[in-house]
Parts: C-alpha cells; sequence; structure tokens
C-alpha cells in the first residue's frame, strides 16, 4: 500500500514552485538572510503531520494580484505604484509561472523528494521605459518602444538541504526581442531557497543578477545624438555585460493557517538591486538616476 505524502512532501511539490513563481514576479528574484526551519505549532517538531491529499497533487490554479512600488526605469530614482495580475499552476504535466511582464512553462515533471529538472519556455514584456517615466529630463529623450522576449528557461532543485521540506534551485531564463525594439539578447541567472515556516507561512529568499548583450545595453542604456540633443545628457555608448544584481525576500501566508488546502494567501516581497557596469554608468542613472534601486510588493492569490 502506498504511504500517503507528509505534509512537507506536499509544499516541495507545490508551494515551493508558487514561492519561487513569486519571487520572479517581482523582477525576477534580487541579500541573503538565513534562515533555519520554524515550525510554529507545538508538538511539530518531528514534522507535521500526514495527510492523504492536497490542492497541489493534481491540477491547481492560482489567481490573484497586487501592487508593486519601484523604479520608473531601471536606474531612475523616482519610484512609483502600480498593479500587477498573477496567473501560476500545473496542468498535466506542465508548470505555468509568472515573470516580469510575463509567463514561463516548464515541462518536466518531478517527484518532491528528489533531484529535479526545469525546462522550458519563457516569454515576456519588457516596458522599460517605455512608460511610467517621471523624469522629465530622460522623458525628453524619449519612449522606447515595448519589447516582447521569448527563451529557454532551464534550471535545478535540490531538496531537503537545511530540513526535510526545504529546498534550493539555480536556473537561468534567456530571452530575445521578437518584436523588433530592442533586437537584443537578455539572460537572468538566479539562485533561491525556500523553506516552510509553519503550516501556515512559508519563506524564500532569491540572490539574482541580470546579463545584456550589445543591442540591448545600446538600446536601454546608450544616449544617441539625438537622445542627446532632446535631453540635454551627455553622449554614451553602452557595451555588453552585467547590468545589475540583488537580492529578494518573499514572505507567504495562508489566510486560514493551512497553505495545503488552497484557498486565499497573502504574499509580502521587498527586494534591493544594485545597477552594474554600463547600466550604472549610463547617464540615464549616474545623472538622472541612482544605481541602488529598491521594491516593494504586497499581493493577494486564490488557489484552487
Amino acid at each position: 500500500m502506498r504511504r500517503p505524502r507528509t505534509f512537507g512532501q506536499q509544499q516541495s511539490r507545490g508551494i515551493s514552485h508558487v514561492m519561487k513563481s513569486l519571487i520572479t514576479l517581482a523582477g525576477a528574484g534580487l541579500a541573503a538572510l538565513a534562515a533555519g526551519p520554524v515550525l510554529a505549532q507545538e508538538g511539530e517538531a518531528a514534522g507535521p503531520p500526514e495527510i492523504e491529499d492536497s490542492v497541489y497533487s493534481g491540477d491547481w490554479i492560482t489567481v490573484g494580484g497586487g501592487a508593486v512600488y519601484s523604479a520608473s526605469y531601471d536606474g531612475s530614482d523616482d519610484y512609483v505604484v502600480f498593479p500587477i495580475p498573477m496567473v501560476m499552476g500545473k496542468v498535466g504535466p506542465v508548470s505555468i509561472s509568472p515573470r516580469a511582464g510575463g509567463i514561463a512553462l516548464d515541462f518536466v515533471e518531478n517527484p518532491p523528494d528528489r533531484v529535479g529538472l526545469d525546462l522550458g519556455l519563457v516569454a515576456s514584456l519588457n516596458s522599460n521605459r517605455a512608460s511610467r517615466i517621471e523624469d522629465p529630463v530622460v522623458k525628453a529623450a524619449g519612449k522606447l518602444d515595448r519589447a516582447v522576449e521569448i527563451g529557454p528557461t532551464a534550471g535545478l532543485s535540490f531538496p531537503g538541504v537545511l530540513n526535510p521540506y526545504d529546498r534550493v534551485s539555480i536556473g537561468v531564463d534567456a530571452r530575445w526581442d521578437v518584436a523588433g525594439a530592442h533586437e537584443g539578447m537578455v539572460a537572468s541567472p538566479s539562485v533561491s531557497y525556500f523553506t516552510p515556516l509553519s503550516r501556515g507561512m512559508v519563506g524564500l529568499l532569491s540572490l539574482s543578477a541580470e546579463y545584456a548583450d550589445g543591442d540591448y545595453a545600446d538600446y536601454y542604456y546608450s544616449v544617441s545624438p539625438g537622445q542627446a540633443a532632446a535631453s540635454g545628457l551627455p553622449l554614451y555608448q553602452a557595451d555588453s555585460g552585467f547590468t545589475k544584481a540583488g537580492a529578494t525576500v518573499l514572505l507567504g501566508a495562508d489566510l486560514d493557517g493551512n497553505l495545503a488546502n488552497g484557498g486565499f494567501a497573502l504574499y509580502a516581497l521587498g527586494g534591493y538591486s544594485r545597477m552594474l557596469g554600463d547600466a550604472r554608468d549610463t547617464p540615464y542613472t549616474s545623472v538622472r538616476g541612482d544605481a541602488d534601486q529598491w521594491f516593494a510588493a504586497l499581493g493577494v492569490g486564490y488557489t484552487f
């Protein structure tokens, strides 16, 4: 007779996927704090009780939304608040995860208690300096076109690192513009640590970076003669390289205290990133903005 999965194993399979997804939703993972597992309920030191089933044992969907407070463009020192939708889940063997401005599909189904492989496709809409420009000088340089970026995503996940229910994940997205905006490529490597904190709360820590090729860097960080004449900014030529790196912390709390049964949950994220290389030295950042970038987000989701 097959033994029922434990509560922690169900979380590793479903909830950890949700938390990894939410990190990328807020900017693709950006301080590393080390949090050991804490089971809040008295008498749970040996692990949560076994359960026969959970909402994550088959197909499931989470829908919701929230608000993000972040820089008005990459490298800006002006901050804006804007809404974000959220859709994630698992249908058959395909896992659905949100990305900043888009979505990712993972086509590889993995057992919850073994090293897992993530392999799929990612698509996102890049609206950097296409809207919400608060700085009048940067606005005078002109809005940019939105880029539609598509490419592969791949990664590995390692369960049971510091406790039976946690998971360390590493991965990378690589995306190419197919809409004729920057016409380049951008890659986003990341590493994250997920752990349950109690029956109704989870935490996730993520470190990430961004690498851009020459076309991408030139489009977003160079100051052309026309842009210099319109804005008064000095000419600048950007080249390929790492554009930013940072860290994100996420907490998720189920409103009825039981993550395994779905329903409503609240999510809170906070993060910091630092602009690097030519993305830091461009006049859009060094003259009109700030290399230090902060963000915060609050959201609510419903899982069924």
